[in-house]
């Protein structure tokens, strides 16, 4: 009898536990996805990627060795996905 009282409460904890679960994922799909982040994005377009450019600059003179991995790392990414896209449309 006391180990049904303990799966019983065990049961009621879970559940206690995947609503306060659910409360934090609503809360952080809030802050993860504000409009006004999208909107910023959409309308300074031009802005964001002329920053990005500036800093691989900037990158590119004080750390040539860095520019050759980002561009690795790119590059090894984009073989996995062809390899899995592959392999997704093979089966």
């Amino acid at each position: 009898m006391a180990e049904s009282i303990d799966i019983q409460a065990i049961l009621k904890e879970n559940e206690e536990l995947k609503q306060i679960n659910a409360e934090l994922a609503a809360k952080l799909d809030k802050i993860n996805h504000h409009e006004s982040k999208k909107r910023y994005y959409e309308n300074n377009k031009e802005i964001v990627m002329q920053k990005a450019s500036e800093r691989l600059k900037q990158i590119k003179e004080t750390n040539p060795e860095k520019i050759k991995e980002y561009r690795r790392r790119a590059y090894l990414k984009s073989k996995a996905k062809k390899e899995e896209a592959l392999k997704t449309q093979n089966i």
